[in-house]
């Protein structure tokens, strides 16, 4: 199996780097690569992110959030994280796509970690999950991409992620952390995370000799483009969500305010305020002026901030009534 290296960190990048090799590269044999991000969060293909990630979270502490092409949820990312990307013809990899794993499962393995597959699209030790993949299929192509966390910092998961409380109770499990492990914990021997992946790379390349595929620049100057044109923009990371109701409620010095919100690719479409509250004008007029609006701090702060919000919610100001609508 060939394999490419990739250095690059951007998150964006990186998920553009997998579509294009998936889609473009003239392959005849399946080819692997190890890969980084900086810290970000990873959501899937038909995800919300509103009800599965932090976005404030994600805001105060710089974590990018970023949309890949395949189904599965949210990960975190962060360059104490290694992941890892299989490409082959479909053709030559006829089992399901857990078969791809096996790969990783096996060099896991050789490292002397008690690694086993579970379920549809993890990978255990322990009962703890290492690494989740997903799979996309391009014509005669398909591929399967995973995390394996190798030194993860566990707190930022934690308050990155926040799935629905449904999703955890039904797993009876307590929270995110809980049913995670760092692979450092199994390897004393190995120092670093750059050091991981050169073992890896090493099993997975039959010790080195198997080809190196190299990147043109062209290459890479598709790959950038994809990245700017698709995987940066608004309408990919937000607008791609599917329909999602949320309903938020909070104390404010006008009384107890609640919001139902309706968003379909991330605009709003209705909006209803609701609760004990005081305010000399009806809220009303402050549910039309939301309607249509991207489900987006910046612009919904630009629309309050030309409206007296005092006048509907007593002693309540935009950036308060802020805190509720997201």
């Amino acid at each position: 199996m060939r394999y490419i290296r990739n250095t690059h960190t951007n998150p964006y990048f990186n998920m553009a780097f997998d579509e294009y090799c998936l889609e473009k590269l003239p392959l005849e044999e399946p080819v692997f690569y190890l890969w980084q991000n900086r810290p970000s969060v990873i959501i899937g293909a038909n995800q919300d992110v509103h009800t599965e990630v932090n976005l404030n979270y994600l805001k105060e502490n710089d974590i990018a959030l970023v949309r890949r092409v395949t189904g599965g949820g949210a990960v975190y990312h962060d360059l104490g994280n290694l992941n890892y990307t299989i490409v082959g013809r479909s053709e030559d990899l006829q089992q399901d796509y857990p078969e791809y794993a096996k790969f990783m499962l096996y060099a896991l393995q050789q490292l002397g970690i008690p690694a086993t597959l579970s379920g549809r699209n993890d990978i255990l030790v322990e009962g703890r999950k290492v690494s989740g993949f997903a799979k996309r299929v391009c014509k005669e192509r398909l591929m399967i991409h995973g995390t394996l966390m190798f030194d993860v910092d566990l707190e930022r998961l934690t308050q990155a992620l926040c799935p629905p409380a449904t999703k955890l109770q039904s797993k009876g499990i307590a929270s995110v952390r809980s049913r995670v492990v760092n692979l450092r914990e199994y390897l004393p021997d190995i120092p670093d995370v750059a050091t991981f992946s050169q073992a890896l790379e090493k099993i997975l390349s039959n010790n080195h000799t198997d080809q190196v595929y190299e990147l043109s620049e062209h290459d890479i100057q598709n790959i950038q483009q994809l990245a700017k044109e698709k995987f940066e923009q608004w309408d990919w990371i937000y607008g791609h969500a599917p329909r999602a109701t949320l309903t938020h409620s909070e104390r404010l010095a006008c009384g107890t305010v609640q919001i139902h919100l309706n968003i379909t690719e991330n605009r709003i479409t209705s909006c209803q305020f609701g609760g004990d509250f005081i305010g000399s004008l009806p809220a009303t007029d402050i549910e039309k002026a939301l309607i249509g609006l991207p489900y987006q701090p910046d612009c919904i702060l630009a629309c309050l901030s030309k409206m007296e919000v005092s006048r509907y919610f007593d002693r309540t100001n935009a950036e308060d009534l802020m805190k509720i609508i997201f």
